[in-house]
């Protein structure tokens, strides 16, 4: 009885193990990327008003692309594939307004549209992949709304950094 006990929970124990036989640990590329291991990414184009808008964002997916780590970054003449892109937008929009003034805003939230491209690098008529990414952010408005619009875009920068990256990186 003891010894059909334990062959019976043994047998339970490797059914419930082999479950797992299909797991693999590593990244999970889409099909059309798994040749690319290196991207160089140029400056982001700036099609917006705001100064330095197209450098913050080439620092911002830059960043979550190292901070990813399922492709590593590198020069134009050593790369897999070209990362190109543009800020295209930044929409501000009223979130809550005054309690005396419902026209004058006291929070906003700020919506960065990028649009972007990946490119072969040995076939720059290939394009591996392309998209739009979006990133929002909150801000109060101060006495200064200049400087707190510009402490709020880095943030939803790299929120839409972030998603750019993971349609990279996972497929969506």
């Amino acid at each position: 009885m003891i010894r059909k006990l334990t062959t019976s929970a043994t047998l339970a124990a490797v059914l419930a193990l082999s479950a797992c036989a299909g797991y693999q640990l590593g990244g999970v590329k889409p099909a059309s990327l798994t040749q690319v291991k290196t991207i160089a990414v140029p400056m982001f184009a700036n099609d917006t008003q705001h100064p330095r808008a197209g450098a913050m964002a080439t620092s911002a997916v830059t960043n979550t692309l190292i901070q990813d780590g399922t492709y590593r970054i590198t020069t134009l003449d050593q790369a897999d594939a070209v990362l190109e892109g543009s800020l295209k937008r930044i929409e501000y929009r009223q979130i809550r307004g005054t309690r005396n003034d419902s026209l004058f805003p006291e929070e906003l939230s700020n919506t960065v549209t990028l649009q972007w491209l990946l490119r072969d690098a040995r076939d720059p008529t290939k394009i591996l992949a392309q998209g739009s990414s979006q990133g929002t952010s909150q801000l109060f408005v101060s006495a200064n709304l200049q400087t707190a619009r510009n402490n709020a875009l880095p943030e939803a920068l790299e929120r839409a950094s972030e998603a750019l990256v993971s349609i990279l990186a996972s497929g969506y």
